[in-house]
């Protein structure tokens, strides 16, 4: 399928309200991917006008039924009526999204093409048979959506006219499907019965499938909403070359994050040299007057001398990426011989590249068996998470907070060999020193989670001061350790009179606050625990970094009181005292609380029970699956 399809009808200039989605199609290879891909381009009118008639027509004269599929084979061989055709993707409209698809041929293409940057998806759709069912290659294409960090998965079972569009039989591999996925720590967005042949289920309801009430696939496209634009992040220039004419020396790069005008402070990292722009410089007209944004190609003079080299990082002062010899990542490893720990090896970042070493290996992975082995190297085609020391330091973002510089190329004797996705730039503190031997635990996880019937979690309640976190933390945990679990409060003031105290409220130290409570929440998920953490953690960034350190442990519940009846209740008088300039830095008075975008659960306890609320929290964790069936009776307490 590998191609780009551009809609034949003619498009609007880029409009806020139709956002553009990335999604990737990923499913076995006979499960119907084509003919979807080809139905969807029919009902979104996205076929250039007679092209169906003249596919119809040319299977008929050669006595073969027409199939969907073959779309896509003549739009490759062509090039008229405004198609334009490239290896990787199509291109559509629905109703309120312009669509990019991503076609995922197999596993192992998939994690090549994704990790290493060729795309970044916003949402996925899994398409399984309706006859076959869930295969192996579905679980395993689930288990790569989930190490890359896909969190948006539509599932699409297709075919559903072959088993003669029997509601028990989608219930199955309903059931099947979303168990699997929800245990990767992926909730699905919508299980959606179709038969993408006849049409059923694909942009309409169908009267053969009366049963389900449930979202088309057009539906479920429309309701993605796409990654945060590069041009709302942080400001990241990498340096391309620099270039003298006359007694101007011209800083050259394309911006991949951000904004950028003359007058702005920078900061040139790894170095920390801080200057002024001094004119933004293009060609063939320049100066450039006014801002410029991501996707840009763009020269920049300075107000001072400074050394740049190829592979620096501008940004702004305030927003800086971290200077780091030392980044832990997750690869995808494909070179004969396997990586070990103590390789040597080429990093690249961008454009800057640096020689490095293998310090640790953790968490390989062989997505054919969907199993972590203990092992002290990664094999080809198998993905793992590795400590890197770095022979010179670098400037590095974690993909989490910036996809456009959060991924990195490893090469071995002049070949790729690897690429991936940075997770953190802290492995230096974070990295086992070699006299350090860590102690396992002496029980297993699976007799934990039989005692507990529970898996362990982090549950991450945020909000704004008296919003409620601590009451219904309390409550939460007093109703899990009823039905026999095992949970834990870690109450950010209650750390703060302890392991915390040394730290106060500036920035770095709210930071390193959250992440000494992510540290701690782990390590107790991670021993059968659920670790029910109520912390203000007014940055989304910070909450970020706790997720990272979870991982799919991690469960984010914004406790979205409303600031008014935050500060009417006020009962520590905080408020009070902030109001009359007593307490500084105190999150609530202003705009310094950052609304969680893509939380698992949002509660106001202004309009919701603490009992409800509590019982809405176990619902999730139940659904997610972290607790067991029998541990919540769902009838009696939702």
């Amino acid at each position: 399928m590998n191609m780009t399809v551009s809609a034949a009808i003619p498009l609007t200039p880029s409009n806020p309200s139709r956002p553009q989605v990335r999604i990737v199609i990923v499913g076995h290879v006979d499960h119907g991917k084509s003919t979807l891909v080809g139905r969807l381009l029919h009902e979104t009118g996205s076929l250039p006008d007679g092209k169906l008639e003249m596919l119809k027509a040319v299977s008929a004269r050669r006595g073969m039924p027409f199939e969907w599929s073959f779309l896509l084979d003549a739009l490759q061989t062509e090039r008229d009526q405004g198609i334009t055709i490239d290896t990787t993707q199509i291109r559509f409209r629905t109703r309120s999204r312009e669509v990019v698809l991503i076609d995922a041929p197999g596993h192992a293409e998939f994690l090549r093409n994704m990790i290493t940057g060729a795309s970044q998806a916003d949402g996925a759709l899994l398409i399984v048979d309706a006859l076959e069912g869930v295969r192996d290659q579905t679980r395993r294409h689930g288990y790569l959506l989930h190490l890359l960090g896909v969190r948006k998965v539509a599932v699409v079972v297709n075919k559903m006219d072959r088993v003669d569009f029997s509601a028990a039989r989608f219930g199955e591999i309903r059931d099947e499907i979303s168990a699997h996925l929800t245990g990767l720590g992926i909730a699905p967005l919508a299980v959606i019965p179709i038969s993408a042949r006849d049409g059923d289920g694909v942009a309409a309801a169908s009267p053969r499938m009366r049963w389900y009430d449930g979202p088309t696939v057009v539906d479920a496209l429309d309701t993605l909403e796409p990654a945060r634009p590069p041009e709302q992040l942080a400001l990241r220039l990498p340096v391309q070359a620099i270039y003298k004419f006359d007694d101007r020396r011209i800083v050259a790069g394309r911006i991949e994050s951000g904004r950028l005008s003359s007058g702005d402070e920078i900061v040139i990292m790894p170095a920390g040299k801080i200057a002024k722009i001094k004119s933004v410089e293009s060609w063939p007209v320049t100066p450039l007057a006014g801002e410029q944004t991501a996707g840009r190609s763009v020269g920049i003079t300075l107000d001072r001398e400074l050394f740049v080299e190829r592979g620096d990082i501008i940004a702004h002062t305030a927003s800086a990426p971290r200077d780091t010899r030392r980044i832990h990542a997750r690869i995808f490893w494909l070179h004969d011989k396997p990586l070990g720990k103590g390789d040597q090896i080429l990093v690249r970042l961008g454009a800057r590249e640096s020689r490095a070493s293998v310090v640790a290996i953790e968490k390989a992975v062989d997505p054919g068996e969907l199993s972590s082995v203990e092992t002290t190297s990664i094999a080809r085609n198998h993905v793992g998470e590795i400590d890197i020391a770095l022979a010179q330091p670098v400037a590095a973002d974690a993909y989490a907070d910036n996809p456009r510089t959060g991924r990195l190329v490893i090469e071995v004797n002049g070949r790729i060999a690897g690429g991936g996705l940075v997770l953190s730039v802290d492995a230096g503190r974070r990295a086992v020193p070699v006299d350090i031997v860590p102690v396992k635990s002496a029980l297993r996880p699976d007799e934990r989670s039989a005692r507990y019937r529970h898996h362990g979690a982090v549950v991450w309640l945020t909000g704004l001061p008296a919003s409620g976190k601590s009451t219904l933390a309390r409550a939460l945990e007093r109703s899990l350790f009823s039905r026999g679990g095992s949970p834990i409060l870690l109450d950010g003031d209650t750390l703060r009179a302890g392991l915390n105290r040394d730290l106060g409220f500036s920035a770095e130290d709210r930071s390193e606050n959250i992440r000494r409570l992510a540290e701690v929440a782990t390590h107790l998920a991670k021993n059968g625990h659920i670790a029910i953490v109520a912390a203000v953690s007014p940055s989304r960034q910070d909450r970020a970094v706790a997720r990272q350190i979870a991982d799919t442990a991690f469960r984010e519940i914004h406790v979205a009181t409303p600031a008014d009846v935050c500060e009417s209740r006020d009962p520590k008088g905080h408020y009070a005292k902030a109001r009359a300039g007593a307490l500084a830095a105190f999150t609530g008075i202003g705009n310094d609380y950052q609304v969680p975008l893509d939380c698992e659960l949002v509660i106001d306890t202004s309009t919701t029970s603490i009992g409800d609320a509590t019982a809405a929290i176990e619902h999730m964790l139940l659904s997610s699956g972290v607790l067991f069936d029998e541990v919540i009776d769902l009838a009696a307490n939702i």
